[in-house]
């Protein structure tokens, strides 16, 4: 990742390859922001300029422009940030956006100064995510063509009045601790599934917190079987790569709560016997993406000492076809005991899940938030850009869709029809893998559901005299409500196989990490 300073220099005493400026579309036209700071015969080129070179401000438009010799810098790069409010200010995403599509045309550029509209801490921040989530490569497998691919950005330094400000030190540094998960989480995803499958993965992670108070705990097969995960030990059986359930555990002292992150880590969907179209099968190796969230929200959240205990649970399996594999019709067994008749192999997502959401129950968190790459039908409804986010507990489902907002990712609430839940019935198991076909959504997150552990709700006798039963985890079966859950479906927004918009690259995107460690800052001030 590209380094990052922070600076209270001038743009004209900055030493830099490119100095960004930004611009936005006002009802005059388009208009200089933020560039009191340049040179006045600089700021008079440029604004006269703006016109002729066909410069909008619209929103991840880049344009370079020659400084002229006004700069040490030999290049002024125009970033566009849209409209502009009727107050002149521009939204924090809209900076984080704009700083991030300047980073991403500027590749191949050695050194950035942004000299952008940034004079308290949440727009530094802003600025400086952008740009460090905008100057991403991946460059691993490249050989001979690396040679023709320029690399990212290599420095960024923020020009602010504000630099030696601690409020803004201090925003700029969880700017840098973010941007890295977030791109740690994107290189995961983009790895070749050959490199990366269950046992890897689960070696990344241990890797990835070792220096980190966070404890590390792996289940191979062997275990799982042992341990009763049904859900991954069957998606599992059908490739040589067999399946890991790895748990983190980042535990402060004086922890406020106890949140437990469950990810999707299916290195590979083939969809198993019920095996996928060969077309955009490829970018089936995203299908872990909720799994890298989880990883490196855990690792943000310990590296930034947030007073929360986060538990971190990755259920890694591999969806193949073969002689071995998971069969439809096949009835399996769950953690914790309950049976699921396998209608459909490519809904293995949730079987996998099923088995970590239950694990996790099982610690008595506060509150269980599962990430996944779960379903199609989640691009139908809301596209390649929109993840969704339902809940069993409208305040929940309400406060996860705000702090995604404030953090710029867009989520949208969604239901959880309780007539949908007949559709899951099976005439041989407690429940069946698939449902409803219309809705496939909102049936999937019914279907986790039905694993979310329950509070009991008192030990005292009911009407008849018998005690309230459990589970093996001590869940109320009967009475009491569930723990607060909530389920993000990522599916679409977790891999871009388009252009390149924003601070959004080609491939993995790493979504859902910024509103995961958004929601543990937020129990950290506010509780649960």
């Amino acid at each position: 990742m590209a380094t990052l300073t922070l600076s209270g220099k001038s743009p004209s005493a900055v030493h830099a390859d490119a100095v960004v400026v930004a611009v936005g579309t006002s009802l005059s036209g388009a208009r200089l922001l933020g560039a009191d700071a340049l040179p006045d015969d600089l700021r008079t080129l440029l604004t006269d300029a703006l016109g002729p070179l066909g410069v909008t401000g619209a929103a991840d438009s880049v344009h370079r422009v020659p400084a002229g010799g006004t700069l040490t810098a030999p290049v002024v790069v125009l970033t566009g940030v849209g409209d502009l409010p009727s107050d002149g200010a521009v939204p924090d995403e809209t900076l984080r956006r704009a700083a991030g599509a300047a980073a991403r045309s500027l590749a191949g550029t050695g050194t950035v100064a942004f000299a952008m509209p940034a004079d308290n801490a949440p727009a530094v921040a802003a600025v400086a995510e952008g740009a460090l989530l905008g100057a991403y490569s991946f460059g691993r497998y490249r050989t001979t063509s690396a040679l023709r691919a320029k690399a990212a950005v290599n420095a960024v330094v923020v020009l602010t009045p504000s630099a030696r400000g601690n409020a803004v030190r201090t925003a700029v540094r969880r700017a840098e601790i973010l941007a890295g998960a977030v791109n740690a989480a994107r290189d995961l995803v983009n790895t070749s599934p050959a490199d990366l499958y269950p046992a890897t993965f689960a070696a990344a992670a241990s890797e990835a917190v070792a220096d980190l108070p966070v404890t590390v705990t792996v289940l191979d097969e062997d275990e799982l079987a042992r341990g009763g995960y049904g859900g991954l030990v069957a998606v599992g059986q059908g490739s040589v790569r067999p399946p890991r359930l790895v748990r983190l555990d980042y535990v402060p002292e004086n922890a406020v709560a106890h949140l437990a992150y469950v990810g999707k880590g299916i290195t590979f969907d083939s969809g198993g016997l019920s095996i996928k179209p060969a077309a955009g099968m490829d970018a089936m190796k995203n299908d872990m993406s909720g799994a890298a969230a989880v990883l490196h929200t855990v690792v943000a959240a310990a590296t930034l000492g947030l007073p929360v205990r986060v538990t971190g649970w990755l259920a890694l399996a591999e969806n193949m076809p073969s002689g071995s594999a998971q069969r439809p019709s096949d009835v399996i067994t769950i953690r914790g005991g309950r049976t699921v008749e396998v209608l459909n192999t490519d809904a293995e997502g949730r079987l996998v899940l099923a088995d970590a959401i239950v694990a996790a129950g099982e610690e008595n968190p506060d509150l269980i938030v599962d990430v996944a790459t779960l379903t199609g039908a989640q691009v139908v409804a809301l596209g390649n850009r929109m993840s969704a986010v339902m809940a069993n507990d409208d305040t929940l489902r309400t406060r996860i869709h705000q702090i995604a907002d404030a953090v710029g990712e867009q989520f949208w609430p969604m239901p959880l029809p309780p007539e949908l839940r007949s559709s899951l019935d099976s005439p041989v198991a407690d429940l069946a893998n698939m449902g409803e076909r219309f809705g496939g959504m909102l049936t999937a997150g019914i279907f986790l559901s039905e694993f979310v552990p329950k509070i009991r709700a008192t030990d005292e006798p009911d009407a008849a005299g018998q005690p309230p039963t459990t589970d093996e985890s001590g869940a109320d079966e009967t009475r009491g409500t569930a723990v607060p859950w909530a389920h993000l479906d990522i599916a679409g927004p977790s891999f871009n196989g388009g252009s390149a918009y924003g601070y959004t690259p080609v491939g993995g995107t790493g979504v859902a990490v910024r509103t995961l460690l958004g929601l543990v800052e937020d129990i950290a001030v506010d509780g649960i």
